[in-house]
């Protein structure tokens, strides 16, 4: 078990799945990603926020 400075013990946060948003639009602004059986629409805005919709 780890202990911060803090005394405290630490839990291991797992690490997630990262993406870099424009390898998945290929330098472009969009892309579509599939789940199941839907599709849906990932845009990077020109203030560079994302959207995802259905």
């Amino acid at each position: 078990m780890r202990l911060n400075r803090d005394g405290a013990s630490e839990v291991p946060i797992p690490r997630l799945p990262t993406h870099n948003a424009m390898e998945l639009t290929q330098g472009g602004t969009q892309a579509q990603i599939v789940l199941g059986d839907q599709i849906y629409s990932l845009r990077i805005t020109r203030a560079g926020k994302l959207i995802l919709t259905k």
